[in-house]
């Protein structure tokens, strides 16, 4: 099933929660103050030079790594030629490593908040090289390297504490996943009204970003409905302001979805991200850099963590309840009785959401097989088992990406709650991280 939604103001991409915040271990850090984020200098010749040479090197490695460059909206001359000249993995991770001495350098000389995420992407960026040459990390060494960040060891039992909390409000004698997944999917939208609810709900979440922030007025988006994919929502930023928002329709599509993905891949997520960085850090600064979104990143830390944040931040406290039981439920055509208790039990799932970097790591780093991280994915993930499957496959494809939906999230919020005082509101911190180019030791290391 294909529908197209007309171009509105809008964006999105894909996502997943979080209830712990955690520490990273880098130890390439560079401190920020916040006066320092105040006063963010402008670019030098050398840095310009650097970040183009990135920039071209991320779009070459994305000839080979198809999934490496999320979104471009450079020279379209260097896009052509990184397929015209396509050169050796070899090649480029020489040239990579040529980079970092030469940034690291740079940095070293005269730091700046520019400097050291440079210096981390193209830290990433090698890292990536060797992965695509099939060199093996472990998993917490490899989303140390590409996403500055590591999760911390769970304890299982927190785990089965939370699947309790969930078996007594889901009560039955079926295996609770089996209640669980019958629950939501009681609450799933008719197909014909999907597009309806969507609508609605992106309405309601661009409004409430659009109260805070003034975005571009050609800002917009296209709303896409897709089948056969990994994720269950994407945001392919197409530069000039505009996204093409996908969702996934494989399984069943349940009200709450609507207000997630709105904010998620909307506003105030991806799709605002996006457009700040491209007009303030690549238009108003010139850094070219931002022309380019490498998947595989430390930026991917503040793109899904603040995506998942923006969530709360936008519909605090019961208001994303509210809005649904007496706006969404009435035009899905479902009971807006049951949104107290889908409401319950969004909020008991929470407490599972870091389940899925324990089952990513214990499977890529071959402890447990693929089977045995379905089965997780069943019991933790509170998935039948064909959603199971399609989560192991997110994995597979995506590896150590997952941290940064859930601690991603941690980290945005924590950074947002020691910003917000008398003087500066909650949604005024979140801008601050939209706007600086943070990597997570840095958004944890500022306190």
């Amino acid at each position: 099933m294909r529908i197209i939604a007309a171009a509105v103001a809008g964006v999105m991409l894909v996502a997943c929660g979080g209830d712990r915040v955690s520490g990273t271990d880098t130890p390439e850090t560079v401190q920020v103050s916040s006066e320092t984020i105040e006063k963010i200098t402008p670019v030098e010749t050398n840095l310009d030079e650097m970040a183009e040479t990135f920039v071209k090197l991320s779009l070459a490695i994305g000839v080979h790594d198809p999934a490496f460059v999320d979104a471009y909206h450079g020279p379209k001359e260097w896009a052509d030629a990184a397929t015209s000249e396509a050169r050796p993995l070899e090649d480029l991770e020489t040239d990579a490593e040529a980079l970092l001495i030469e940034v690291s350098r740079a940095n070293a000389d005269a730091p700046s908040i520019r400097g050291a995420m440079l210096e981390k992407l193209v830290r990433a960026a090698g890292a990536r090289l060797q992965i695509a040459q099939d060199h093996h990390y472990l998993f917490n060494e490899e989303t140390r390297l590409l996403y500055d960040a590591v999760a911390p060891t769970y304890i299982v039992s927190d785990f089965h504490k939370a699947l309790s909390e969930i078996d007594e409000l889901i009560p039955g004698d079926a295996p609770l996943h089996e209640r669980v997944d019958e629950f939501r999917n009681s609450l799933a939208i008719e197909e014909d009204k999907l597009l309806t609810v969507f609508n609605a709900a992106i309405a309601e979440c661009r409004k409430r970003t659009l109260a805070h922030y003034d975005l571009p007025e050609n800002e917009r988006f296209e709303l896409e409905f897709v089948t056969d994919k990994s994720w269950s929502g994407y945001n392919w930023y197409q530069g000039d302001f505009e996204s093409l928002i996908q969702v996934n329709t494989d399984f069943p599509i349940i009200i709450d979805r609507a207000v997630d993905l709105g904010c998620h891949e909307g506003y105030p997520g991806h799709h605002t991200w996006n457009v700040m960085l491209e007009r303030d850090l690549l238009k108003e600064n010139g850094w070219i850099e931002y022309s380019v979104y490498p998947l595989f990143s430390p930026l991917s830390v503040t793109a899904e963590g603040s995506a998942n944040y923006g969530i709360e931040l936008a519909f605090p406290g019961d208001e994303k309840i509210a809005f649904e039981r007496d706006i969404l439920f009435p035009l899905a055509g479902l009971d807006p009785e049951q949104a107290e208790t889908l409401d319950k039990l969004n909020k008991a799932k929470r407490k599972l959401s870091h389940s899925r970097n324990h089952i990513a790591r214990a499977y890529l780093d071959g402890k447990v097989d693929r089977e045995e991280a379905i089965r997780l994915s069943m019991e933790f993930g509170l998935q039948s088992r064909e959603r199971a499957e399609q989560s192991v496959r997110f994995i597979e494809t995506y590896r150590g990406y997952v941290i940064n939906y859930n601690l991603g999230r941690d980290l945005v919020e924590a950074y947002v709650g020691r910003k917000t005082n008398e003087e500066t509101d909650s949604w005024s911190a979140f801008h601050t991280l939209l706007t600086t180019p943070l990597a997570a030791s840095d958004i944890k290391g500022d306190q």
